[in-house]
């Protein structure tokens, strides 16, 4: 068990690792591929202070480097799953579960326009994580809808265990059932199924966190970084504008300063 997960490595989230490391917390940092960041892709940096005309993957690099040389750990990833139980957090990630003291999200902002019938129907058949669920439908028939790299080899891990896969490469998707999930129709076609893994690059932080406050699309945070759900805080763009560098970094000290009063 670590003292703080941060998951997010962009700006807001590496300076919430080199401020927790500075304050003697054990941290790991878990992340999706840098270079599909927003910040990777932008050739200059004209307004963070100090380092004019920057690229995005120098500056990237050199936070990363900072955190890591602080004693951060960093693993590449997708988080599945967050479950705060017994005073600890655990998260889902790849095949692995985390446990950390706290936690620190600041994963940008979530791009992801939700399906008809997602929200309302997770966790009664509609799941992120084949690893995590996938036992629960052996000897059942499942959707796949494939918007991930790891995609097709998530669907074929369900179909080892024993789950009639079919898989989904459309867009647009409606997920329906009352109670749970009955059905799952694309390219006008109504498929019956028991179960629906949606499997993106990246999921929105208050459908991996039941019960997580958000307003506006972002989460609420007080002015310290804190959540409603105790252990939790946030930094950066998912807590709102502007969305600049310079603000997402001092939301991650701000941040890092209120996990580890919390931990002490």
């Amino acid at each position: 068990m670590v003292d703080i997960i941060i998951i997010g490595g962009g700006p807001a989230g590496l300076s919430a690792a080199i401020t927790a490391r500075q304050r003697n917390n054990s941290v790991t940092i878990v992340t999706n591929d840098p270079a599909k960041s927003g910040l990777y892709k932008a050739p200059i940096v004209e307004n963070y202070p100090g380092l004019p005309r920057i690229s995005g993957p120098e500056l990237l690099d050199k936070l990363t480097a900072h955190s890591v040389e602080m004693g951060a750990a960093l693993k590449t990833g997708k988080v599945t799953t967050i479950m705060p139980a017994g005073g600890v957090i655990n998260i889902g990630y790849g095949t692995e579960i985390l446990t950390s003291k706290s936690l620190i999200i600041a994963t940008g902002i979530a791009q992801t326009s939700l399906f008809p019938g997602e929200e309302e129907l997770l966790g009664r058949g509609v799941s992120y994580c084949a690893t995590c669920d996938g036992m629960l439908y052996r000897g059942k028939r499942v959707c796949v809808v494939c918007q991930a790299p790891d995609a097709e080899e998530e669907a074929d891990y369900l179909a080892s265990l024993g789950c009639d896969v079919e898989r989904i490469h459309m867009r647009e998707v409606q997920i329906k059932g009352e109670k749970r999930v009955t059905s799952v129709v694309a390219g006008g076609e109504e498929i019956d199924c028991d179960g629906v893994f949606i499997l993106r690059h990246a999921v929105a932080p208050h459908l991996l966190l039941s019960g997580l406050e958000t307003e506006g699309g972002y989460i609420r945070t007080s002015t310290s970084g804190r959540t409603n759900i105790q252990g939790v805080f946030a930094a950066g763009d998912c807590v709102g504008k502007p969305h600049q560098i310079a603000k997402a970094v001092g939301d991650g000290l701000v941040a890092a300063l209120t996990a580890s009063e919390y931990i002490r």
